[in-house]
C-alpha cells in the first residue's frame, strides 16, 4: 500500500511539472527564446507516458 501511495505522488509531481513546463514555455519563455520554448514543450510531451509507467509500476 505504501508503494502505491508513493507511485501516486510521483505521478502527480510528474504531471504537474508537465503542466508547468508547457505553461512557462507557451506564456513566458517564447518571448525570450523560441528554441528553448520548443525544447521545454518536447520535454513536457515525454513526461505523461513516463508518469503513467511510474504510476503502474509494480502492479500485476
Amino acid at each position: 500500500m505504501a508503494r502505491r501511495c508513493d507511485n501516486r505522488k510521483l505521478y502527480i509531481w510528474l504531471m504537474g511539472s508537465c503542466l508547468v513546463l508547457i505553461g512557462l514555455a507557451w506564456f513566458v519563455v517564447r518571448f525570450f527564446s523560441v528554441p528553448v520554448a520548443i525544447g521545454m514543450s518536447a520535454v513536457a510531451a515525454v513526461l505523461p507516458p513516463i508518469a503513467v509507467i511510474v504510476a503502474n509500476w509494480g502492479q500485476d
